[in-house]
């Protein structure tokens, strides 16, 4: 029954949120050229483990951002607070998971 909810949330999240399909098609992007590429299975799971970081703290900010809105629908600074360090956190794992992505690829465009 709980996969049922966790796949509800999923959905909610790739159907409702820009930036989950922002991060989406970035990793696409990525798929794509992993698989042009042919990159190692110890880079598959480097760009694994970034990317659902990435997708999971992008579920996570919402859910925050989701019930913060509903807690207190009125500008609130301690909400405003709260929201603004979920949003850093999504940016961190965006910014480690490019990063990532350079490391892996540049040596693959630039040999």
């Amino acid at each position: 029954m709980s996969f049922m909810y966790a796949w509800r949330g999923i959905r909610y999240l790739i159907r409702n949120e820009h930036n989950a399909w922002i991060h989406l098609s970035i990793l696409l992007g990525v798929v794509l050229a992993g698989l042009y590429f042919e990159i190692s299975l110890c880079e598959w799971l480097f760009i694994s483990v970034v990317s659902g970081g990435v997708l999971a703290l992008e579920a996570v900010n919402t859910a925050i951002e989701k019930l913060c809105d509903h807690i207190m629908p009125e500008k609130n600074d301690a909400i405003a607070v709260v929201k603004d360090v979920a949003a850093g956190a999504v940016l961190i794992a965006a910014i480690s998971a490019a990063i990532v992505g350079l490391i892996i690829f540049m040596p693959y465009i630039i040999p």
